[in-house]
């Protein structure tokens, strides 16, 4: 019975980010489609900070209307509206319209909302119900939460999604001078995409049928034992979500806060419920928030909204590689957060600037688009892909560790984090949407057809 738990446990916290996750490693193969093409990610980038709305509604409810919303018919709603917009993106994600005189694919932007909308509140409601159930459970849920990187990028991989060629394409013009007409023949390179392995619909669905494991889990879940009978009484009786942290294990006090990850176990006793408080002065504090709001405006909103400049100068496979090897990094440095956790703030200020010189490179390689460094060489594919996946690598075991001091302070001091964290985000998001989508700062050209300066 314990083991079956554990399973439903993993699969309920696999559908908290996986529709996201799959956009994102799934992008090599939509940005060769799809009318936005390379300003693709700059708009789902904004489009998740614009869904937070869902779990600011959630906060507000229990602030303002205790008890008014009960965690699970939240969860059914949030995770079947999951279920419907994976399914019907499946067949709708290539449909497009003309809005304000261009073409945008209006399906897929819509939907792309509704599984932001899922996934971000699924922040505010799926660790709380996680709060009823034995604490063991709550190291599964986490290990769910990094499965759900994980294996849309390991399907995308099998997918082999947006390998491309060059072709030798010729074609006859008329040319005319004075009195005569000459036909002549022009030879130009253009990209061909070979087939993946199988399609956008087949893996839509595949995310689909996650969604639906992770609603199905949830369902056997409700009807497992609690630790508290929640049932009987209003659920969030004082001011937020959060607060109800008070009730939690140590061991998952901060976890989702740092980004999805299991927080390190400390050395500390069974009978040891709560952390013990860790004194930091105001200077060591700001400094904290300082390097969370910074990390986070990096990593969900500054760097991924140019990823597709700063790679597809070197091709679609670098793309692709760079997409999926970098959504591994982050449940890789969650793991190494647990094995190799380190406090010190002088290592995470140093991993800092490291990772944010990663991410200097990936902006440069942008900005030089469509004719960066090295992109005639091997060199250069390997350099890119690797700075992608250090970046996130490094600045997510930031994210983790500052949870796991943070978590030692106090509660509010987590909800603090989560404060700056989607402050942080959305001003990455804002200050990139303009530059790339309405000043145009950024450049793409048709990689095979490129005339570079040698």
């Amino acid at each position: 019975m314990a083991l079956l738990t554990h399973l439903l446990a993993c699969t309920f916290g696999m559908g908290s980010w996986v529709a996201i996750n799959g956009l994102w490693v799934e992008l090599p193969l939509l940005v060769s489609v799809l009318p936005e093409q390379w300003d693709l990610p700059s708009y789902i980038t904004i489009i998740i900070q614009m869904a937070n709305v869902g779990p600011l509604f959630v906060t507000l409810m229990h602030r303002f209307q205790p008890g008014l919303l009960k965690e699970v018919p939240v969860i059914y709603v949030v995770v079947s509206i999951g279920v419907v917009a994976c399914f019907l993106l499946a067949f709708l994600w290539n449909y497009t319209s003309p809005i304000a005189g261009r073409t945008h694919s209006t399906a897929f932007l819509v939907l792309t909302f509704f599984l932001a909308l899922v996934d971000c509140t699924s922040s505010v409601a799926f660790l709380p119900f996680m709060m009823q159930l034995q604490p063991q459970y709550l190291t599964t849920f986490f290990v769910g939460e990094g499965l759900s990187g994980l294996i849309p990028a390991l399907i995308t991989l099998g997918q082999g999604s947006s390998i491309s060629t060059c072709v030798n394409i010729s074609r006859v013009v008329n040319i005319t001078t004075g009195n005569e007409t000459m036909e002549t023949t022009i030879y130009r390179l253009e990209t061909r995409y070979l087939p993946a392995n199988f399609s956008t619909l087949v893996f839509f669905l595949l995310m689909t049928a996650m969604m639906l494991a992770c609603l199905l889990a949830f369902f056997f879940l409700t009807r497992q034992p609690k630790v508290w009978e929640l049932s009987q009484r209003q659920l969030f009786p004082s001011s937020v979500v959060l607060s109800s942290f008070d009730q939690l294990p140590d061991k998952g006090v901060g976890s989702r806060l740092s980004g999805g990850c299991p927080c390190p176990k400390d050395a500390k006793g069974p009978g040891d419920i709560l952390p013990k408080k860790v004194s930091y002065s105001l200077a060591k504090l700001t400094f904290i928030y300082f390097l969370i709001t910074w990390v986070s405006a990096l990593t969900n909103g500054v760097l991924p909204s140019v990823q597709s400049y700063s790679c597809l100068p070197y091709g679609n496979t670098a793309y692709h590689l760079a997409a999926t090897l970098s959504s591994m990094a982050n449940p890789l440095a969650c793991v190494v957060a647990m094995v190799l956790p380190n406090r010190s703030l002088a290592l995470l200020g140093i991993l800092t600037m490291v990772g944010t010189g990663f991410g200097a490179y990936n902006m440069a390689i942008a900005v030089m688009s469509p004719c960066p460094l090295l992109q005639q060489s091997q060199w250069g594919d390997v350099t890119i892909v690797l700075s992608w996946v250090l970046f996130t690598g490094t600045l997510s075991y930031v994210k983790v560790m500052a949870g796991v001091i943070l978590r030692g302070r106090s509660h509010s001091a987590l909800v603090l984090y989560g404060v700056v964290e989607q402050l942080g985000s959305l001003l990455g998001a804002l200050l990139m949407f303009p530059l790339v989508n309405v000043y145009g700062f950024f450049k793409s050209d048709d990689y095979c057809s490129l005339q570079c300066p040698a």
